[in-house]
């Protein structure tokens, strides 16, 4: 029989998840600042690009703080998140609406990482490990602060362009 499975076990496992779903978030993120049509929103996604990197680093770190190496664990919600961006660049490209469909989809991704870096904190918190809620609170408080900026891009430029046109 096998032996139970922990939230020690599921932590890690969500946290493999992540890890894998922030390389992919890295990857994509340069395909997206070229397709971009506005200045600021080419700026907005190399700017969590450099953020990306450091949240990848922190993942590495809370690995150490559980004795696991880093590792991934393939993400379905993060694959399909990513397709809809491919699937929007492709049909929308030199559109008016591309800027608006691309804010979308890093949204979609943005909120997807808040909800897992939420869940993450409040398990480490139970678990006890302070330095992993520590690091985790730090990119959750990223995460936030680039989905507020994609809403008041969204507000200010891009859906006002797309709609324009």
């Amino acid at each position: 029989m096998s032996k139970p499975k922990t939230l020690q076990d599921l932590f890690h496992d969500t946290l493999k998840d992540i890890y894998f779903a922030e390389k992919k978030i890295l990857g994509a993120l340069p395909k997206m600042a070229k397709a971009a049509q506005s200045d600021e929103l080419r700026a907005a996604f190399e700017k969590h690009k450099e953020e990306t990197e450091g949240q990848i680093e922190r993942l590495e770190s809370v690995f150490d703080a559980i004795n696991a190496r880093p590792q991934g664990k393939t993400c379905d919600a993060i694959m399909g998140i990513l397709d809809e961006g491919k699937e929007i660049m492709s049909e929308y490209k030199g559109a008016p609406a591309l800027d608006a469909g691309l804010l979308a989809a890093a949204q979609a991704v943005e909120h997807y990482e808040i909800s897992r870096y939420g869940t993450l904190i409040t398990w480490a918190d139970e678990l006890g490990l302070s330095d992993a809620v520590k690091l985790l609170k730090e990119t959750l408080a990223e995460e936030k602060k680039t989905d507020q900026t994609l809403t008041s891009l969204a507000k200010s430029v891009v859906n006002a362009e797309a709609e324009a046109a």
